[in-house]
């Protein structure tokens, strides 16, 4: 008994010692369009995603299926043809911050992250991404941006329009995390 005492006394110690900030209203949106065709741009706003601010571990979770279009038909054949939303409902991020400091983070701070991004079934590795941090009370800001290729992800895009549809797909997310 005695023990066990000390095994739970150790555990809940280790689990109150990292401090983490969540949130499940964050933003990702995407753009891959081409000048002069139609807009090929989506927004998620109910991304989940976290930070532990003892070792700059950051993930983020999307539901792909969570993406809206201006044009209901493009945001079918989004889920249909191109993500199959339902084969691979999820998009995954895991990674790490490079030289977090959450005391450092009272006004914005740019760092990069360092992590692989899993969509369609394919994982990525995105290195040196830049993320614009900023710390105010018990809320950490996280701002981004980068570009990755639909056929890193073996998206096939039909040749009758792909001309339509950029190759280099613009990513964009902000999240603003709460004290967990």
């Amino acid at each position: 008994m005695k023990n066990l005492l000390y095994i739970l006394a150790f555990l809940s110690i280790n689990a109150f010692g990292q401090t983490k900030y969540l949130t499940k209203t964050g933003t990702v949106s995407f753009e891959a369009s081409v000048p002069s065709f139609e807009e090929v741009k989506a927004t998620n706003k109910s991304v989940t995603a976290i930070i532990n601010t003892d070792n700059g571990e950051f993930a983020a979770l999307v539901l792909v299926k969570g993406f809206r279009f201006k044009n209901a038909l493009m945001e079918e054949h989004f889920n249909e043809n191109y993500a199959e939303s339902d084969t691979y409902p999820k998009a995954t991020f895991k990674g790490t911050i490079k030289d977090f400091d959450v005391t450092t983070l009272n006004k914005e701070s740019k760092l990069s992250v360092n992590g692989t991004l899993t969509f369609h079934g394919e994982s990525k590795e995105l290195n040196d991404v830049s993320v614009v941090l900023s710390k105010e009370q018990d809320n950490i800001s996280m701002s981004g941006a980068f570009k990755a290729l639909a056929s890193d992800f073996n998206i096939k895009i039909p040749k009758i329009i792909r001309n339509k549809i950029a190759e280099d797909i613009e990513v964009h997310f902000n999240f603003n995390l709460l004290k967990k």
